[in-house]
């Protein structure tokens, strides 16, 4: 059986692989996690689609193959002989040698006289779990869950067929998983393979050698091609400011017990969210971005926020979608599910994409001022510093209040200096006095 890298949705063309998590001649179970790959945001495992054993790996690591490319060979039956990955000079890997002589090659099937769901390949077809289907000669899943909420259902021991899905067309949501697990206890299941380490190979040892060499894969290699692509691609202008936000501090401080009451952590960014939708849209052109295979502004009529959270690999840009909708209870909710799924790589591709404008907050790790660099696709970047007491000229008094320390950056072919500057006093007024996002909620 021919293992194609399958279409992983949200348009994916492509993906990396990041890593193998089994070796040529390993026994293989039904959707055992056999390797990772990293699509445009997201780590993804490839579970095996059936019991058998690896026969070749055709795909090394670290290489970025195309939707369609045969991944690995998978036999039932273990017939001929295994063949190792060896990697040429372009990243491919050798194909498969013949079989060995006297050894009885695996007959074809009908697929007429099969009644098990079958899956096409090259030699005929061979029977597959009726958990997959084919679909144009790739196996396709019955069940709608992603490969991440899989393995976190592996993590757990959960069966997926008790699950019923919340998402759409009944799709499993990691959340599904989650609430099931504060129900009865599932039954127990095998337990979920460990994956291997992996090996940084340095030139002289480690001890004599004075550098190592880490591969750039994965997640990294996503962020470095995305940040030379947005730096190459647009101009960019960054502008820095100081906020009062006392009133802002008052306001979250009074309503922080009721939030809590409700279980939702309440910080200051679910109102400076709340601040920037409002601001947008006085200010259009900056939730927009520039065709330039058209040559078109797109002026975008949705206020989907991108929001930078640091994961162990790297950030990621989950996305508030339709924050305009939203009440800043709504929002706080959002940012604690999307954080932790972040962090935790439970999130799909849903979550991670269709951003307008993005909120970087580093300022919970400390820091005042940055120039961040825009999500390509975007047309500006909001970074928030650390809000800390600061001097502060006050009716000609030097007095301590809290400061909020904005670094904005725009793309200079759509937002000139003076739109830069009008979009923030537009939202600083709205930080400076909070309550007038209680007067512009509908």
């Amino acid at each position: 059986m021919e293992f194609r890298l399958p279409d992983l949705g949200e348009g994916t063309t492509e993906a990396e692989l990041v890593r193998w998590l089994v070796q040529v001649g390993d026994s293989v179970k039904l959707d055992q996690p056999l390797a990772e790959v990293q699509t445009d945001k997201v780590l993804v495992e490839l579970p095996s689609p059936a019991a058998g054993t690896i026969r070749a790996i055709r795909v090394a690591e670290g290489t970025v193959a195309q939707v369609g490319t045969v991944l690995f060979d998978l036999d039932e039956t273990t017939v001929g002989t295994l063949v190792a990955p060896s990697t040429s000079t372009n990243g491919a890997v050798a194909a498969p040698a013949q079989a060995t002589s006297g050894a009885a090659a695996r007959p074809a099937r009908s697929p007429a006289a099969e009644p098990t769901v079958t899956a096409a390949v090259s030699n005929g077809a061979v029977p597959v779990s009726e958990a997959w289907t084919p679909v144009d000669g790739m196996l396709v899943r019955k069940a709608l869950a992603t490969p991440v909420v899989r393995r976190l259902a592996r993590e757990h021991q959960i069966d997926l067929a008790t699950i019923q899905g919340s998402g759409p067309a009944g799709r499993i949501m990691a959340a599904d998983i989650q609430a099931f697990l504060t129900g009865p206890a599932p039954a127990p299941a095998t337990a979920p393979v460990a994956a291997p380490p992996v090996a940084v190979e340095m030139s002289g040892g480690a001890e004599s050698s004075p550098e190592e060499r880490v591969p750039l894969r994965g997640l990294r290699r996503r962020i470095a091609e995305n940040m030379v692509l947005s730096t190459t691609s647009m101009p960019q202008v960054s502008s820095m400011i100081e906020v009062e936000v006392s009133g802002l501090v008052a306001l979250r401080k009074s309503v922080a017990p009721a939030a809590e009451a409700k279980g939702i952590k309440l910080s200051y960014l679910p109102f400076i969210v709340k601040a920037v939708v409002f601001a947008l849209k006085d200010y259009p052109y900056v939730n927009a971005s520039i065709d330039d295979s058209t040559h078109e502004i797109v002026l975008k009529r949705r206020y989907h926020i991108g929001m930078a959270a640091a994961t162990d690999d790297g950030l990621l840009v989950p996305v508030i979608r339709d924050a305009d909708r939203l009440t800043v209870l709504e929002i706080a909710t959002e940012i604690t599910r999307l954080t932790e799924g972040a962090r935790a790589r439970t999130l799909g591709m849903a979550d991670l994409r269709g951003s307008t404008f993005t909120v970087s907050n580093f300022g919970s790790v400390g820091g005042f001022f940055a120039t961040p660099i825009i999500n390509p696709g975007e047309a500006a970047v909001l970074g928030l510093g650390r809000i800390v007491e600061r001097p502060w000229v006050v009716e000609g008094r030097v007095e301590p209040r809290p400061i909020l320390p904005l670094s904005f950056t725009a793309d200079h072919r759509l937002i000139d200096g003076e739109l830069a500057m009008r979009f923030l006093n537009a939202l600083i007024g709205r930080l400076e006095q909070p309550g007038r996002l209680l007067l512009e909620m509908r």
